[in-house]
């Protein structure tokens, strides 16, 4: 019995996920197709210009927006944005500094001192066990 290699396909949510991308600013036809292993690993090694384009100036999707301006999702939320941001906007609230962004990037780099500390924390106790 020989075993037929499938082509393993993901939806376009998914696609656009990996590639960072805000799915409803790609194109039409990469939105209502289907996309392979391969024809993602092309596009992540070779993009074409509207995957550049949208990479270099949005809209990003949420998480894009928070990793860039040293949030979480969720401080995204309790600062009132819910909308894709494009890189002029995430530029623009940088320069105003608003209240929210700084209590959010304090909250953040506190959790990321906080994990550090935790991992610290199991490596000591791994090296004596």
């Amino acid at each position: 019995m020989t075993q037929h290699q499938s082509t393993q396909t993901m939806k376009p949510a998914t696609a656009a996920k990996k590639l960072g991308v805000y799915l409803q600013a790609t194109p039409a036809e990469f939105q209502e197709g289907v996309v392979s292993r391969a024809e993602l690993n092309a596009l992540q090694a070779d993009p074409p210009e509207w995957l550049r384009e949208l990479r270099r100036n949005g809209p990003h999707p949420r998480p894009v927006v928070a990793a860039k301006l040293g949030v979480s999702i969720a401080g995204l939320a309790r600062g009132g944005i819910t909308e894709p941001l494009t890189t002029e906007q995430i530029e623009a609230l940088k320069q105003e500094r608003p209240e929210w962004l700084e209590k959010e990037q304090a909250t953040q780099a506190e959790v990321r001192k906080e994990a550090a500390r935790v991992r610290k924390l199991h490596a000591e106790r791994a090296k004596k066990a």
